[in-house]
């Protein structure tokens, strides 16, 4: 894992001022943020390591523990909500046997709610990797995750 962070890391030598761009591209490269890279970036930047983590931790971006390759947002904004998101968040958590906030044991799958993703004419709106699908009806939750899942 070292060299990972060190290639990750290489391009903001002496930024301090750079400590969220770090934290994503260590996320975008690992997955997540473990405790071991947190304390990389915190030796890296000359951080003490609770400023690192209380930046981390205050942004709902960042992930502490290892998520599915494919991972199901269900927004649970006002207008999501009124169409119907609690419906689909649990026909979701049928179809892939997961609580939400939780990832399958094979890593495969990770289910969560956020409070929007910005496109509230489309409610309910689910976004399945990359892919965001709107006017979401219970019983397309198979076609979505087919359509969306990466190979």
């Amino acid at each position: 894992m070292e060299e990972r962070l060190s290639a990750v890391l290489s391009p903001y030598e002496g930024r301090k001022d750079a400590l969220i761009p770090m934290l994503q591209k260590v996320q975008e490269e690992l997955g997540y943020l473990p405790e071991e890279a947190m304390m990389a970036i915190a030796k890296f930047t000359g951080t003490p390591e609770s400023h690192v983590y209380g930046v981390a931790t205050f942004y709902a971006q960042f992930y502490f523990s290892r998520r599915g390759r494919n991972q199901t947002k269900i927004c649970t904004g006002t207008a999501c909500h009124v169409k119907g998101a609690a419906r689909v968040k649990d026909a979701f958590e049928r179809e892939l046997g997961l609580a939400c906030g939780m990832t399958s044991e094979d890593y495969e799958h990770s289910l969560e709610t956020v409070a929007c993703v910005g496109s509230c004419a489309l409610a309910p709106v689910v976004v399945v990797n990359d892919h965001v699908h709107g006017q979401v009806e219970t019983g397309k939750i198979d076609k979505i995750l087919e359509q969306s899942i990466k190979d």
